[in-house]
């Protein structure tokens, strides 16, 4: 190396064997070429071999890496800000030493924070070995992005490019006693500090791998300590951010990812005191930042989990997460209002307002779709009219009287339904509609002319939902499909149900051949296979 690199990349290194070899391989291949780069890895006294190996790299290529050596500390903060302190590009880079870098990944990353003046540049990451990584943020590039206007506070992680210069300025590092999540301290004030954040969605620049053993730290953190490190970084957030729109978007990512996830199936696990302990620190956070606009923002069955742990009723939790395992939702409409209905509505004991079960703007279609489904199907007939009769399954209760059941014309969607305009309105009734309360949600039976036409007709239910038209096809899921029937005396038809893609029920009609119509056909062909010319000019 000659002169200042351009970048400087930061890897804490613990026990991350066999991949830090790859993550190093990726870092040596780089295009933006080792010139330019300077690598330093802090092994924060790995067991493994993995210190072994970064001093192989650093003797293969000595003007490139630095490697420190220490004793652990207990997480990744300590050798992330003893490598920031020895590093001496203009950029300095954070990455797990369990994770890869795209080969043209720094010099794309470089190039644009030199050419738009950005003090932080996000690069498109994605998720390998089965690792979720949120992807909002990368639908495109982005010259310049905030807080508030984009989906940035769901992607908090250290894995950007920071101008030295920005770091420096602010005296930025990594809180040493957080063993979880104490890169978001440092991303989120360098965020609020920074004067232009820029994304680059066109290239994959970073692989985050969940290691085979989900040995990666955020996977081994238990309740308590997430809850604690969501609580520290919460109230930095508040301390930089002012009461207002910006303070909400980032705040809401908490509410919505870190503390909703305390509460799912793993919750049950815990011995009392831990659970109770969980419900006072969400109560406390709630009370502190749960605003009327972030609660807004926040899907019905995360407001419903936080309601009950904020009232520390841990039995009514429990069985939520149950509910939420063994059954799929269940949704009460009333008028231009829908709610979930799950354990804890309207449950006189704990009082809890019924807008904590609400649906907001929401799109509940997929979980409509998933619950929807045909119960049984037979034909109706009374000499020349043919009717199809269908019994459908729909996990809504209360004020059902919107829901009919249709045949829709053309291919089936691939989508589990849509939502029609303003101003569309159901089919007129076609015949009797009957609903039902049962299982849980409501039974539709119908009665459905049959027309003479040759186009598949996909069956599926409308149902108004707090003031918007869904439609939703229906799936068999098995049921039995009545035998096809032939009806109409003249001329006739053939008229039959058939499983089409998605599991999902098909009409089919198309008219029956006259009697003589074969015999003539048999004819055609026999004076075609004599007479050839003639046969083709008759």
């Amino acid at each position: 190396m000659t002169g200042r690199p351009d970048v400087t990349v930061v890897i804490a290194v613990y026990n991350t064997m066999p991949y830090l070899t790859e993550c190093l391989d990726s870092l040596v291949a780089q295009s933006i070429g080792l010139d330019r780069l300077q690598i330093v890895a802090v092994d924060d006294g790995s067991t493994d071999g993995g210190g072994a190996e970064l001093d192989r790299y650093a003797r293969a290529h000595p003007r490139t890496f630095t490697v420190i050596h220490q004793p652990n500390s207990g997480g990744p903060a300590a050798p992330s800000n003893r490598g920031l302190a020895s590093a001496d590009g203009r950029y300095v880079y954070f990455m797990g030493s369990d994770d890869r870098l795209g080969p043209e990944a720094l010099a794309r990353l470089v190039a644009c924070a030199d050419e738009h003046g950005s003090d932080i540049v996000v690069g498109r990451m994605t998720g390998a070995g089965g690792r979720y990584v949120h992807q909002a943020l990368f639908t495109e590039n982005a010259r310049d992005v905030g807080l508030n206007d984009s989906a940035l506070p769901f992607t908090l992680s250290n894995a950007k490019l920071f101008r030295r210069e920005l770091v420096d300025r602010h005296g930025l590092s990594f809180p040493e006693d957080m063993p979880v999540g104490s890169d978001q301290p440092f991303t989120i004030e360098a965020c609020v500090r920074a004067r232009r954040i820029s994304v680059l969605a066109d290239y994959t620049y970073y692989y985050a791998v969940k290691r085979r053993d989900a040995g990666n730290i955020t996977y081994r953190a238990g309740h308590l300590a997430r809850l604690r490190c969501t609580a520290r970084i919460m109230r930095h957030a508040a301390g930089l951010i002012p009461p207002g729109p910006e303070r909400d978007s980032l705040l809401h990512r908490h509410f919505t990812w870190e503390l909703a996830k305390l509460l799912q199936a793993d919750f049950a696990a815990l011995d009392g005191p831990d659970r109770a302990d969980v419900c006072a620190g969400i109560a406390e956070l709630a009370d502190a930042y749960l605003t009327e606009a972030v609660s807004a923002r926040l899907p019905a069955r995360r407001r419903a989990a936080l309601a009950l742990a904020r009232c520390g009723a841990v039995g009514g939790l429990l069985a939520l997460i149950e509910d939420e395992e063994r059954h799929g939702p269940v949704f009460e409409l009333a008028g231009d209002r829908a709610f979930l209905r799950r354990p804890g509505f309207r449950d006189p004991a704990l009082g809890l307002p019924d807008r904590e079960y609400e649906l907001l703007g929401e799109s509940v279609l997929p979980a409509l779709a998933a619950g929807t489904e045909l119960l049984a199907a037979d034909w109706e007939q009374h000499g020349d009219d043919l009717a199809l009769t269908i019994a459908v399954r729909v996990p809504l209760t209360g004020d059902t009287s919107s829901a009919v059941v249709r045949l829709t014309p053309g291919p089936l969607p691939e989508e589990p339904g849509r939502i029609l305009p303003p101003g569309s309105g159901p089919p007129p009734a076609a015949g009797a509609f009957v609903r039902t309360e049962r299982d849980g949600g409501t039974v539709v039976r119908a009665v459905i002319p049959v027309e003479a036409r040759t186009a598949d007709l996909a069956v599926c239910l409308q149902v108004r939902i707090a003031g918007r038209l869904h439609e939703i096809p229906v799936r068999a899921r098995g049921a039995p499909m009545p035998l096809a029937r032939r009806w109409r005396m003249t001329d006739p038809y053939r008229a039959a149900v058939r499983i089409g893609a998605g599991d999902r029920p098909v009409l089919r009609t198309a008219p029956l051949c006259p009697p003589y119509e074969p015999r003539l056909s048999r004819v055609r062909r026999e004076l075609a296979a004599l007479l050839p010319h003639r046969a083709r000019r008759t």
